[in-house]
């Protein structure tokens, strides 16, 4: 059987960027075929589509590949939702004019004028502000957009993709994501399946991720052994791809010899089990429903902590909360993000502010977000990411090859 491989292009820009999103993508498993001959139709028409996946399944390499096969002329433009506050990302998603807001000393265009003609990725949509939903909803319907402190629409040709790793329709119900928003995206939507789900792929991809980091540490012919290969099939990969990249990364820095032993694999969580029909199944995080008598569990807890004066409450319960679910979830940004109920840029400022975050290596199945300044820095940076130099884990913009 004949495996189709996407990964991402060749860019300084991407190299250095510190996001482990997933970089490679291969179609070998059955299942996997069946999603790339669906990606093949859905690419050819003007749909919207709509990308649904955990983190790191691959959405952006998807997003890529249907701008490829869709004849567009124009650029493909990738932006994460969840790496900007609110008041940044109204200006960068629909432009500005000077004086628009303080510090827009000059006129800009937003990131629906600079795909014209291409595609736009609008990765992690889930993460948008109400507020930008309704503006998004608009330029969907009108197919212009209206840049800040301007009055003159700008007429747009922009095929849009987004991507998810949450509930959409949870979130309308919760109110946290719009019906009429939901339902404009949802034309042609493609579900990523987990590669636990897709265990044809999980050899070939990390037999791929050899051959990019073998020859980079002298290690040309280097293999994966009997018991390796064994441990990699029998792993949950809640982190996906990019947990098989980085494991096999490491295990090539610590291996002898060019041979691949199941020590020098740093698997991390869940082994899967077998359950019915022989399938393997990843250990499941606890429901995010919480019991019926939680409430008042923490109710009665709260009473005793109050009765005592027990100082800074507060802060130390949040503190507490945290701790223990990012303890729970092996540090785990994604996962613990998700039991908590909140989105990953809000678990990311609870971690920093009980110093539970550090900026070092990312956490297999994690991703590394832009580090929090003040929102004039911010607004420089992004602005070059469409004039100059980009800024890889926000934006990423790049022009046709003539």
């Amino acid at each position: 059987m004949t495996a189709h491989l996407l990964t991402l292009p060749d860019s300084p820009a991407l190299a250095l960027a510190l996001s482990i999103r997933a970089k490679a993508l291969l179609f070998h498993d059955p299942r996997s075929l069946a999603l790339l001959h669906q990606i093949e139709r859905l690419a050819r028409t003007e749909a919207t589509v709509l990308l649904v996946g955990e983190t790191g399944t691959g959405k952006e390499l998807v997003a890529r590949h249907v701008h490829q096969l869709s004849g567009r002329s124009g650029p493909f433009v990738a932006v994460n939702c969840g790496a900007f506050s609110e008041q940044l990302i109204d200006a960068e998603l629909f432009g500005h004019e000077a004086g628009a807001y303080t510090g827009a000393a000059g006129a800009r265009a937003g990131w629906f004028e600079a795909a014209n003609g291409g595609t736009l990725f609008l990765d992690e949509i889930g993460d948008l502000p109400l507020a930008l939903q309704v503006k998004l909803l608009r330029v969907l319907q009108e197919r212009q957009v209206v840049r800040l402190g301007a009055r003159r629409p700008v007429a747009l040709d922009v095929r849009l993709v987004a991507a998810t790793n949450v509930d959409l329709q949870r979130a309308v119900q919760a109110q946290h994501f719009r019906a009429d928003l939901y339902y404009r995206l949802n034309v042609a939507p493609l579900a990523l399946p987990p590669l636990r789900e897709r265990q044809g792929d999980i050899l070939p991809l990390a037999r791929h991720f050899i051959g990019v980091y073998g020859p980079k540490l002298g290690l040309a012919h280097a293999r994966l052994a009997p018991e390796a290969q064994a441990a990699l099939l029998q792993h949950a990969w809640p982190g996906n791809i990019r947990e098989l990249e980085n494991v096999v990364h490491f295990a090539l820095i610590v291996c002898r010899d060019g041979l691949v032993r199941r020590e020098d694999l740093r698997l991390v969580g869940p082994a899967m089990t077998a359950s019915a029909g022989g399938r393997p199944a990843p250990a499941q995080l606890p429901p995010l429903d919480a019991p019926p008598d939680a409430q008042e569990r923490l109710a009665a807890l709260f009473d005793t902590l109050l009765a005592e004066r027990t100082p800074a409450l507060y802060p130390l319960v949040e503190e507490t909360l945290v701790r223990c679910a990012y303890e729970a979830c092996n540090e785990n940004q994604v996962r613990s993000a998700r039991l908590l109920g909140v989105t990953r840029n809000t678990l990311r400022t609870l971690l920093k502010r009980h110093g539970l975050l550090v900026d070092a290596l990312p956490h297999p199945g994690d991703d590394v977000l832009p580090a929090e300044t003040d929102d004039h820095a911010k607004m420089s940076q992004a602005a070059a990411t469409v004039r100059g130099p980009m800024s890889p884990g926000a934006l990423r913009h790049e022009q046709p090859h003539p």
